[in-house]
Parts: structure tokens; C-alpha cells; sequence
């Protein structure tokens, strides 16, 4: 499941090293790329709203089946010709997969995790989890980027060969154990609420720390292909995926690197990280250097990742099996609304003033974003609770809510 959730993910970044072809051959601006990023996102917040929590009842299995179905008809969109509208259309239909996909995934992940290891660390599950999320949006871009690069057919190929992969998704999923029993009555329907664990202390931080974290990844998937191919001269769709990629890997190496680290050291580690690779980022393209913004996210994604990975952990851990792909969509809701408005906040900048003047005025924005959430977790607890190795799931009080079936090897 952490291989299908990891393809899926990948899917979703496939367009962005191939954004500087498609202008070419459409004619549009920078500022229609940031637009189609941000009709992606709204699909994904849109999607979370209305259906990210909806497998604590209806079952993981038949809702991450939907979504990689939405995923393929994005493909397929993709496929039939490289035109705005069309592309547009295709990234809303990406972003609506992607939104169903990401909460029920995680969830699903865990209670694997839960089922085949009871009374285990979640450590192992964090890593797993998170590094297939954010090492998927890598991946996405270099195996397009690549592809564009040295085989025929650039806007088609990228796209038929995750078709392939995404329907041996499919296989595999039918293939594994369902964690949900349906309840014998069905909760009356209602859009997510953000904050379903608003008892919980730490929730509105790992949330406001998940914002922050997919803010700094979406300055990079928006902002890589037009600064690498148009201010720096480097064409190379391969490159720019290459760059978008060490962004993520970063990430995901993080994430796997810290997971000893005690829960302080990794939020303290994954803010100041952040803050140096953002202020890098505003050094490197005032001197339209490529080593110097290659290491900025490098630097700043290895902190969004370890922060993100961080809060992901502390939602899953402390939410009860009935309600935690509620919460955790509440916390992707919050986390892909970093994504979508900073990155159009971008965006609309760029109208008025040079890209590099317009990330610079983002750089500042971010920073003073890692403040706040430095004083809100300080204040609120820490972004994630270490759970004993003997801790178990948390069990529904209600019998009629689903529950996780506890038998070994069903991971």
C-alpha cells in the first residue's frame, strides 16, 4: 500500500517539469502556470472537504480505489491533447484523487502497521507513511522530467506510463486486507470539519506546522521549471525534475534520519531548517545561482519534511480508529491550503514585479509564518506525542463505529 499510495502521489507532480512545454506549445504566462497549480490544489482542498473522511465509515479500500480511478481519468484527460483548457481540467481531476487519496491512505498505512505489529512503536509507520507522501511528489517530477527529456513524446509518455502504474495499483489494492467494518448504520453524511481532534492540545499546531511545511514544497514545484529553464537558461526538462526531486528526497532522507530524535529536537530542527533553506532560497535567486537555490531545497525541504512528518505522526497516534481519517483530513485540508494560497499569492505577485522579487517577498511571508508556528507550538505542546512502545490504537466508545481488524500478516 506505501508503493501504491508512493505511485499515486507521483502522479500528481508528473505535470511540473513539463509546465515550460506546455507554454510553449500553448503560449500562456508564468502567471497561468501558478493558476493551473492552484486549480490542482483547490481540487485536493475541495476533495478533502467533501470526501477525505468518508473511509472511517464506507472502508479504505473502496474510497482509495475511487481516487486512483479519478487519477487514471486525470490521465486520460492528460492524454488527449496538451491544451490549457484541457490541462486545467486534468489538474482538477488530479487534485480531486490526490484529496480523497492522501487522508484515507495514511490511515490505511497505520492500521496495517497496527494490525500486523500490535503494540509496536509507530515510528516505523511514520516513516513509511510520510515517505511515501512526500518521496512520491519527488518522484513524480524526475521520472517525467527524465522521460520528456530522452525519449519521444513528451506530453504523452510520462502520462501513459503512469497509467500502467496506476492500474497495477489497482490489482495490488484489491489484493489486500480491508481495516473497516461498516457499521450497521451508516453516520449521517456531513463535509469534513477541520479540527476533529480538537480536544487534543496539539492538533491546531500540527495543522498550522502542516500548512507551513506544503507552502515551502509548493514554492518549489511552482516556481522550479520557469526560474531553472527561464532565468537560468537550462532547458533540460530532466534537470528541473532533478531539482524538484532533491527538494522532496531531502524530505523524505529527513524524515527517515530523525525518526529516533526526540519530539522537541525534531521540531526545532525542522523550523530552523526550514528558515535557513527559505533564506537561502532569496540568496540564490538575487544571484541567479544554481548550486546556491539547488541547496536552498535542499535545506528548506529536509525541514518542511521533518516538521510535516512530525505532525502526521501526532494526528494519526492520537485520534480514535472511528475518526482518524476525519482528523487527518483535517490536517491535509490544512496543510494543501499552505499549498494553494501562497504559491497563487506568488503568482498574482509576479504580475507586478520579477519573480525574484516576488519569492523574496514570499521568502519573508514563510519566515514569518515559522515564527508563529514556533510560538504556537511552544505554547500549545509539541507537534507530535512519542508513543510507548506498548501503546495500542485508541478504541472507539460507540460499538457501531469501525474498527481496525487486529490479525498478523495483513500488512
Amino acid at each position: 500500500m506505501a508503493v501504491v499510495f508512493m505511485t499515486a502521489m507521483a502522479f500528481s507532480t508528473v505535470p511540473t517539469p513539463l509546465y515550460p512545454l506546455y507554454q510553449v506549445h500553448d503560449g500562456f504566462s508564468t502567471f497561468t502556470v501558478t493558476v493551473v497549480f492552484a486549480v490542482y490544489a483547490v481540487g485536493v482542498l475541495i476533495s478533502l472537504l467533501l470526501a477525505g473522511h468518508v473511509s472511517d465509515w464506507l472502508g479504505r479500500k473502496k474510497v482509495m480505489t475511487a481516487a486512483l480511478a479519478l487519477e487514471l481519468l486525470a490521465a486520460a484527460v492528460f492524454l488527449a491533447t496538451p491544451s490549457l483548457p484541457v490541462l486545467i481540467v486534468a489538474r482538477l481531476v488530479t487534485g480531486l484523487g490526490v484529496g480523497m487519496l492522501s487522508a484515507t491512505a495514511t490511515a490505511y498505512l497505520h492500521e496495517l502497521h497496527s494490525a500486523d505489529r500490535p503494540g509496536a512503536s509507530t515510528r516505523r509507520f511514520e516513516i513509511v507513511s510520510t515517505a511515501a507522501n512526500i518521496g512520491g511528489l519527488g518522484l513524480g517530477p524526475i521520472v517525467a522530467g527524465v522521460l520528456a527529456q530522452y525519449l519521444g513524446a513528451p506530453l504523452r509518455l510520462p502520462y501513459a506510463v503512469f497509467v500502467v502504474l496506476l492500474l497495477t495499483g489497482v490489482a495490488a489494492l484489491a489484493l489486500t486486507l480491508e481495516t473497516v467494518h461498516r457499521p450497521a448504520v451508516r453516520p449521517g453524511y456531513r463535509p469534513q470539519r477541520v479540527g476533529a481532534s480538537r480536544g487534543d492540545r496539539g492538533y491546531l499546531a500540527a495543522a498550522a506546522a502542516g500548512f507551513t511545511s506544503m507552502a515551502v514544497f509548493g514554492l518549489f514545484t511552482s516556481v522550479v521549471p520557469g526560474f531553472v529553464g527561464g532565468t537560468l537558461h537550462h532547458p533540460s526538462r530532466a534537470l528541473a525534475g532533478l531539482v524538484v526531486f532533491a527538494v522532496f528526497g531531502a524530505a523524505a532522507a529527513a524524515q527517515t534520519g530523525t525518526g529516533r530524535l526526540g519530539t522537541r529536537t525534531r521540531r526545532h530542527i525542522g523550523l530552523l531548517a526550514q528558515a535557513v533553506g527559505i533564506a537561502v532560497l532569496a540568496v540564490g535567486m538575487h544571484a541567479a545561482s544554481l548550486p546556491v537555490f539547488l541547496l536552498a531545497g535542499i535545506i528548506a525541504g529536509a525541514g518542511a519534511g521533518v516538521l510535516f512528518k512530525s505532525a502526521v505522526g501526532h494526528v494519526a497516534t492520537t485520534a480514535t480508529p472511528a475518526r482518524r481519517g476525519e482528523a487527518l483530513a483535517g490536517l491535509f485540508l490544512a496543510s494543501y491550503l499552505g499549498l494553494a494560497l501562497l504559491p497563487a499569492g506568488l503568482g498574482v505577485a509576479s504580475r507586478s514585479m520579477n519573480v525574484t522579487a516576488a519569492t523574496t517577498w514570499f521568502a519573508a511571508v514563510v519566515l514569518a509564518l515559522l515564527a508563529a508556528v514556533a510560538v504556537l507550538t511552544r505554547h500549545r505542546g509539541p507537534t507530535t506525542s512519542p508513543e510507548p512502545a506498548n501503546a495500542r490504537p485508541l478504541q472507539e466508545h460507540d460499538g457501531s463505529a469501525p474498527h481496525v481488524h487486529h490479525q498478523r500478516g495483513s500488512a
